[in-house]
């Protein structure tokens, strides 16, 4: 099969299309900071259109102001309901409002192996990974 360069910026925005009519799609992932749950280039996330309220340790898919797409785990959500984001950061990003938000990973495959909500490395990194920051914190370091 012949590979072909497509421009990611026209790729997600025609994906946001196709979510925002109602449709799933897949998506193989680029870049780091979902790591260690998501590894770039090797996995794929399966993402749905909201259709019930987002919660801490889902992970969803947003614009930034700059009109940068996103995809990272709400970290928590603020007494104002915007969220604040972040997965493989020592850094929240935030405060992202609800308008921001357009998908939802609703499954993951890893290596051929598809995860969904209940399962336990996705229990694990939606529930524990979030909290352990001080880790990332202390790991950053050492690279240093």
């Amino acid at each position: 099969m012949e590979k072909r360069a497509v421009d990611t910026n026209e790729y997600v925005t025609m994906l946001k299309e196709i979510i925002e009519e109602g449709h799933q799609v897949s998506m193989i992932i680029s870049g780091n900071s979902m790591s260690p749950f998501l590894i770039s280039r090797r996995d794929e996330v399966q993402l749905n259109p909201l259709r019930k309220p987002l919660k801490a340790g889902d992970i969803v898919f947003y614009t930034r102001p700059g009109g940068q797409y996103v995809l990272h785990r709400i970290h928590h959500i603020g007494k104002d309901g915007l969220y604040i984001i972040g997965d493989n950061q020592i850094e929240m990003e935030g405060p992202v409002p609800k308008e921001a938000v357009f998908a939802v990973v609703t499954a993951v495959k890893r290596k051929g192996i598809v995860y969904e909500p209940g399962d336990f490395w996705w229990w694990f990194f939606a529930h524990v990974w979030r909290h352990m920051i001080w880790y990332r914190k202390m790991k950053m370091k050492k690279r240093t």
